[in-house]
């Protein structure tokens, strides 16, 4: 590995890594994140072409996110046993070749098991890429590479917002997924250049501990994904099945909490016992790392349900594309590419404790000035600048406990801290879009009813040729579209129409100020994360000390 002469910002006397395997991590990054941005970018085109319902699609996106989930704990020791750079060049292959497989797809089956498969080898790529950082890093260096490795996440989303939309409207979407290819040709030729991590053969895989991770996983996360359509209690007809009219959705997720539960239980047993574990609990050993872990998923599940609120906000109740939707909230992850990138350069000023405080600070007052300002005008200054003061608030928040985790705990764990932050991030933006999507609509079905039980323009007998045990996030013309199907008069249809958009504001509205709510709630765990920044990542003054830091 080459070297660069100088002062090192991990300490005086220290050379600075190259940037080298750092460019490797990114793109590899860019690589998974891009194709799942892009799926979703060229559902209308796969739709047309595969000659299949966007479900599939969406089915197979989820099949992905769920594959890596599942399996992203055992990657971790995959990783370490055979060697992380062996593995990881194994993985970036198949995940090129899946992706070829996608461009290349003739029908949903096939799409389906290609990403699948995809998803099951980045719980390969994730860890290494953690194990990447900290091998090769250092002190502030090592600081800036966790927040590029963050950075690389909004990144790959604008990218996929302008090429993967450009290329579906002119060139066809398989070029998209052609691109991924190339991507993985030249993260697998650089990786060569990048470190090699020494293999321990003489770890023992825990296969007991990997199978309830994954059940836990899996349970927890179709459980959550289906709330919004199987029924928060009571099974709708949309269920794939009930227990006595039950939603298998709640069931699901207590047998997900049950089996993680067993999990964490099997591994400290494992631990004491001094036999073989899936994942170390020494990621989480201290009070500190398991407040850093509350902020990550926090945040993860704010700002998740935010992304689901804010394209509801802008198709719906606006009515725009996907396309000018995609357009219109580039400021917004633009921000998050910005914060994550520069918050390492506040770690000389700020403890952990004290940046996690003002971010959360920070997206709960960017979420009230949304929940305040939104209304049918995209261009309105203050919702831009809210979206934008979001995305900082988050991206720092999201860089930063990252970054705390993994200079807490030893390096040989580092496979292990980005599995953690794999699963963590999954799981949190699963449960984030949920339970999001379920109180909007739960709370705009109620204020629709209660809007339309008192109405006298509204008489009873057109309340019931609508099915208003279904009310959903819908456009004002597919409404007048429904209710061209009824007795309803045009004093009535403007009267719903009414009706439809205060309600679907108020709805709005309301969610994201009670995700602002939680976004302060978070600033009590937050003032239990590490109250002063590790010396390794302070870089020296010019006599050779470190700064003063606040917090």
């Amino acid at each position: 590995m080459s070297t660069q002469s100088g002062s090192s910002p991990g300490g005086p006397g220290v050379a600075n890594a190259s940037w080298l395997p750092l460019v490797v991590v990114v793109l590899t990054q860019i690589q998974a994140s891009f194709a799942v941005n892009a799926l979703t970018v060229s559902m209308q085109g796969i739709t047309t072409d595969l000659n299949t319902p966007a479900t599939s699609v969406g089915t197979a996106i989820t099949a992905g996110t769920f594959a890596m989930a599942a399996f992203i704990l055992l990657g971790a020791k995959v990783g370490a046993k055979y060697g992380s750079r062996r593995v990881f060049q194994i993985a970036v292959a198949i995940h090129g070749a899946a992706m070829a497989a996608v461009a290349l797809s003739v029908s949903p089956a096939m799409l389906f098991v290609a990403q699948a498969a995809s998803g099951a080898v980045i719980a390969l790529i994730a860890p290494a890429l953690v194990v990447f950082i900290a091998t090769n890093f250092r002190g502030e260096q090592q600081a800036k590479a966790i927040g590029f490795l963050a950075a690389a996440i909004p990144a790959a989303g604008v990218l996929a917002l302008l090429i993967a939309g450009s290329f579906a409207s002119t060139i066809g979407w398989r070029w998209s997924f052609a691109l991924v290819v190339a991507f993985a040709v030249i993260n697998l030729v650089l990786s060569f250049q990048v470190k090699a991590v020494a293999a321990q053969p003489d770890i023992q895989i825990d296969w007991t501990g990997a199978a309830l991770a994954s059940v836990a996983v899996i349970l927890l996360s179709f459980g959550f994904s289906g709330l919004a359509t199987w029924g928060l209690f009571l099974a709708t007809p949309a269920a794939p099945f009930d227990v006595f009219g039950v939603s298998p959705a709640p069931l699901l997720i207590v047998l997900g909490i049950v089996c993680a539960q067993g999990f964490f239980s099997w591994t400290r047993a494992q631990q004491d016992a001094g036999r073989p574990q899936l994942f170390n609990l020494d990621v989480l050993k201290t009070s500190q790392e398991r407040a850093t872990t509350v902020c990550m998923a926090t945040m993860l599940f704010v700002g998740t349900a935010a992304n689901f609120l804010i394209p509801l906000y802008l198709q719906i109740v606006q009515g725009r594309t996907s396309f000018e939707t995609s357009i219109a909230v580039i400021p917004y992850t633009l921000s998050i590419f910005v914060a994550s990138s520069v918050v390492a350069g506040v770690y000389r000023r700020w403890s952990p404790a004290a940046i996690a405080r003002i971010g959360f600070v920070v997206v709960a007052a960017a979420l009230t000035l949304l929940g305040v300002t939104i209304r049918n005008d995209w261009s309105q200054i203050l919702v831009v600048i809210g979206l934008i003061t979001l995305g900082l608030g988050q991206g720092a928040i999201v860089a930063l406990v990252f970054n705390t985790l993994l200079t807490a705990a030893p390096k040989e764990l580092s496979g292990d801290v980005g599995a953690w932050r794999g699963l963590v991030h999954n799981v949190s933006g699963s449960v984030g879009i949920a339970v999001a999507s379920v109180f909007a609509v739960g709370l705009l079905g109620g204020l629709v009813t209660s809007q339309l039980v008192e109405n006298p323009t509204i008489p009873p007998e057109l309340k019931a040729q609508v099915n208003l045990d279904n009310v959903n996030f819908i456009p004002n013309d597919a409404l007048v579209e429904v209710l061209g199907e009824t007795t309803a008069t045009p004093q009535q249809v403007d009267e719903a129409v009414r009706i439809n958009t205060e309600a679907r504001i108020r709805a709005l509205r309301t969610s994201l100020l009670l995700l602002a709510a939680l976004a302060l709630l978070a600033i009590i765990p937050a003032g239990r994360m590490p109250g002063s920044v590790p010396e390794d990542l302070l870089a020296p003054d010019a006599a050779g000390g470190t700064r003063e830091r606040a917090g």
